[in-house]
């Protein structure tokens, strides 16, 4: 699988590029993931930024990260601190696996 370049004139005699890319077919199914609040929330707005769904959104961070691939350019990462300070994210990888629901015992 991988693109292929393109080129044409457009209605003013201007060369236009493009790729077209080979799309994998995939079989997707239904999840109910729980997920942080905040977490969600920044999620689902850098999703909307990026015009993805937040599964495509998903799909992306965790194949990048299955492969030891950082996911986001420095210009999404700067978007991804302006949406945790807008959505109050005050989580860090360092909590990972450290969470428990505000409802559970101590």
């Amino acid at each position: 699988m991988g693109a292929v370049a393109c080129e044409r004139l457009d209605l003013h005699g201007t060369k236009v590029h493009w790729y077209h890319i080979e799309m994998k077919t995939v079989t997707r199914v239904q999840t109910g993931v729980r997920i942080e609040a905040h977490l969600l929330k920044v999620l689902k707005a850098l999703a909307a930024e990026l015009d993805l769904s937040l599964g495509d959104l998903l799909e992306g961070v965790v194949l990048h990260a299955f492969e030891g691939r950082v996911p986001f350019s420095a210009e999404t990462l700067r978007k991804v601190r302006a949406l945790r300070r807008i959505y109050g994210l005050e989580l860090s990888a360092a909590d990972a696996h450290k969470l428990r629901e505000s409802d559970e015992p101590r």
